[in-house]
């Protein structure tokens, strides 16, 4: 017999991460060997740990899944990632593509399509819910219709950090101490989300990052 999956689990909320663990070591082929609780803390065990795929909530403190995504593929190239969400949200999906996941599924049934979302990672098979799916086909093909293109993201993997950093109430100072860049680096980032999204202050770009579920509400 083959040797398990070596899954990491990454969400920030103990009792999210209990029971789709009871999910996943409950399947023959399938252990999960390494937990944590946030974007950043997932990389630095992936560092540590052998495994070979990373379950990813979207929406997690410090560091979010899309960017732990991102971390983990450049990093780790082979891995097999999938991402978790609460939100049938298109933007969530190419971007969970664009990072190097190769599924995505909805925490609403992951009871229900988790295992079989893992096990199709393994065979590098892309897999999507099939509500999420649907939703895809048909804004795509209202895309198609109106002669738009696919969605572009608005930010660049920098300025994506400081966003959410500033979102979460952290000064320039620590945010230039987290990054290892100057406060004054960090203060033009700021000022360069500001212009590009044509926002006023940090309340707009909290509000901003809320929806693009880089922080939770």
């Amino acid at each position: 017999m083959r040797a398990p999956t070596r899954v990491l689990l990454a969400d920030d909320h103990a009792l999210v991460r209990r029971g789709v663990r009871l999910i996943l070591d409950a399947e023959p082929d399938l252990t999960v060997v390494a937990e944590a609780g946030d974007g950043a803390e997932a990389v630095a065990l992936s560092r540590t740990t052998e495994i070979d795929l990373a379950v990813l909530d979207i929406a997690m403190p410090r560091m979010t899944g899309l960017q732990a995504a991102r971390e983990l593929s450049r990093r780790r190239p082979g891995l097999r990632i999938l991402l978790l969400t609460m939100h049938d949200n298109e933007q969530y999906f190419f971007e969970a593509l664009k990072a190097g996941a190769c599924g995505y599924v909805l925490k609403s049934v992951a009871d229900r399509d988790l295992v079989e979302a893992c096990r199709a990672a393994m065979r590098d098979e892309s897999f999507i819910c099939p509500g999420v799916e649907r939703a895809l086909v048909r804004t795509y093909l209202d895309r198609l219709r109106r002669g738009d293109g696919l969605p572009e993201r608005a930010i660049t993997d920098r300025e994506e950090e400081i966003l959410k950093l500033v979102a979460e109430g952290h000064t320039s100072k620590e945010i230039g101490e987290l990054l290892f860049i100057s406060a004054k680096t960090v203060e033009r980032h700021r000022a360069n989300l500001l212009h590009k999204l044509g926002m006023r202050d940090r309340l707009d770009l909290t509000r901003y990052a809320i929806r693009a579920g880089l922080i939770e509400p």
